[in-house]
């Protein structure tokens, strides 16, 4: 449960550093920030229904999908806009690269193997 909250908190703080670098990623404070980081609740739904996209694809539709997602977040999160469907594509795999990171960090090291 903190972990999840932890990870909230990041990909706001995340959106909010992206809205201070990019142009057309506007973001009005932490409030509309952590809402705009909860469509990683949604993501998981729509990845299952666009596999063979994906499939097909090898991988790069995932790219549009997450577009996608930060696109219809815009449109449900008060103080959160998006400029241009590029701005879109350019934050989304800004946030894949901190969400990569931040799931390397906090991975749980595997059990070591004791030596007979």
């Amino acid at each position: 449960m903190i972990k999840t909250a932890m990870y909230f908190l990041v990909m706001a703080a995340a959106m909010l550093g992206i809205s201070r670098l990019l142009p057309g990623f506007e973001i009005s404070g932490w409030g509309a920030a952590i809402l705009a980081a909860m469509n990683t609740i949604v993501k998981p739904i729509l990845f299952v229904l666009t596999l063979p996209f994906t499939i097909l694809t090898l991988g790069l539709f995932l790219f549009v999908l997450n577009a996608i997602v930060l696109w219809l977040t815009s449109l449900v999160v008060p103080g959160f806009k998006l400029h241009g469907f590029w701005t879109a594509v350019l934050a989304s795999l800004l946030l894949a690269i901190v969400s990569m990171i931040w799931k390397s960090v906090t991975k749980p090291a595997p059990p070591q193997q004791q030596q007979v």
